[in-house]
């Protein structure tokens, strides 16, 4: 222990106090005493940050504001590890002051191209930048990798890998969301996931999904116990082949689950244009949710919404994707209660009613990967899932996916058992190993299943 020991106790900063926060402050709060580490815990509104300290001695709220330079440079610099949970736009900036300061950083987010250009410097100054270290990236990475260096170990060839992973809702909550889905982290990014283009590599062809043709193809994945889910593409699979080792691999593909019907609904919002976040719609205070709908199909003196928007889309009237949007409230004249907005802001704010996680709400996360692989002449599959409910609407399964995994990285390096340094993933060995292991300790463990494919 660090009072034993008389060594200096190490500061953990953790910027936001979020949805997907409180598991990983929680771990990192009780291990504070054996750890030798005190938490500190910013977030731009001061009683969040408080909540997630409640009472614990080895804590301390802070308000912060990333647009605040000087205050954020005092407060980076006092640190010894950043752990930022802020938006991704932020991350640079952080990494820019953690450089500076000469601290070592942890996020789950993706690596962006500014963070993949901090990785020589970092790398000179003896830093450790560890990203996509959370779920969906994160476990999906180190599972993967457990399995990956597995079957090369034993002398195998990986022909294909899939891997699909999805925050949804536990069967039990909300039985009649139709959408079988609720918020369980940021709603802005759920809002607009998937713009861009999906990038993939399939059967050996390259394959590339541009996001109005996203939620049109779909793959199905069933998962023993859970049942059938649906799985569209997501960003671009092909950089983990370098990453993975996997150079030379036939089929590769990440994708994002979600329960069967969610895409065909949602991609009717796609293509009408409200996960659009490029311009600021007029006259937005005067709006209902169904003025919002009907702003982006024709005008007709005499057909209401509903029937535009079946005769659009070829929908029934009462089938499955009209009683999605339907339940959502999207077709109430109820005034959206925004003064102005983009339209996947403003859909993002009529959805969260209905959306947003109630106190006894559960939610849950699954993952699946499918490997196809070759040894000693024969081909082989492997499945193998990941599902986890959450307790209630802040002690979330998504949370501590995505917490967990930080909170054990940041340990282990404060342990001095990861070497790495510069811009990383979680896949190598010395990260994966050890956090995969606390995980199941934790309730967080995969089930697989091995086949000959004849």
């Amino acid at each position: 222990m660090a009072k034993e020991t008389g060594m200096k106790e190490k500061s953990i900063l953790i910027l936001g106090a979020g949805r997907s926060s409180s598991a990983l402050i929680t771990y990192l709060l009780e291990g504070a005493i054996e750890g030798g580490w005190h938490v500190t815990v910013g977030d731009f509104s001061i009683k969040a940050a408080e909540e997630r300290i409640g009472s614990s001695k080895k804590g301390t709220a802070i308000r912060f504001n990333i647009e605040e330079t000087e205050r954020c440079e005092e407060i980076i610099g006092s640190a010894d590890i950043v752990i930022s949970l802020l938006p991704a736009g932020f991350h640079p900036i952080v990494a820019r002051l953690c450089l500076k300061y000469s601290k070592h950083l942890f996020t789950a987010s993706y690596v962006s191209d500014e963070m993949k250009n901090f990785h020589e410097e970092a790398k000179v100054k003896g830093l450790l930048f560890m990203n996509e270290c959370g779920l969906d990236p994160g476990i999906d990475h180190m599972s993967a990798m457990e399995i990956i260096d597995r079957i090369k170990s034993a002398g195998g060839k990986i022909l294909s890998f899939e891997s699909f992973a999805g925050g949804l809702i536990a069967p039990e909550t909300d039985p009649n969301n139709p959408w079988r889905y609720k918020f369980t982290w940021n709603p802005r990014n759920v809002v607009v996931a998937g713009q861009g283009t999906a990038k993939f590599i399939q059967e050996g062809q390259y394959k590339f999904i541009p996001y109005q043709q996203l939620f049109t193809r779909t793959t199905s994945v069933h998962i023993p116990g859970y049942g059938d889910f649906q799985g569209y593409a997501n960003r671009d699979s092909l950089k983990y082949i370098d990453a993975y080792g996997l150079r030379g691999i036939k089929t590769m593909l990440r994708g994002t689950l979600r329960n069967e019907g969610f895409c065909s609904a949602w991609n009717i919002l796609v293509q009408l244009g409200c996960t659009d976040d490029s311009y600021l719609m007029e006259n937005v205070n005067q709006m209902t949710n169904r003025d919002f709908i009907n702003s982006f199909l024709p005008y007709d003196k005499e057909m209401m919404l509903e029937a535009k928007l079946a005769d659009r889309f070829n929908l029934s009237a009462d089938g499955p994707e009209m009683q999605k949007l339907k339940w959502s409230g999207l077709f109430e004249k109820q005034h959206i209660g925004l003064e102005k907005g983009t339209p996947a802001q403003l859909l993002e704010h009529i959805l969260n009613k209905k959306w947003n996680l109630q106190p006894n709400d559960k939610d849950m996360v699954v993952m699946w990967h499918r490997f196809v692989y070759e040894i000693e002449n024969e081909k082989r599959e492997i499945q193998s899932n990941i599902a986890a409910i959450g307790d209630d609407s802040i002690h979330t399964a998504m949370a501590k996916g995505v917490g967990l995994p930080i909170a054990i990285t940041a340990k282990i390096f404060l342990q001095g058992k990861i070497s790495q340094r510069g811009v990383c993933i979680p896949v190598e060995r010395e990260v994966y190993e050890p956090v995969l292991k606390e995980l199941m300790s934790l309730g967080i463990h995969a089930q697989e299943k091995e086949t000959v494919i004849k």
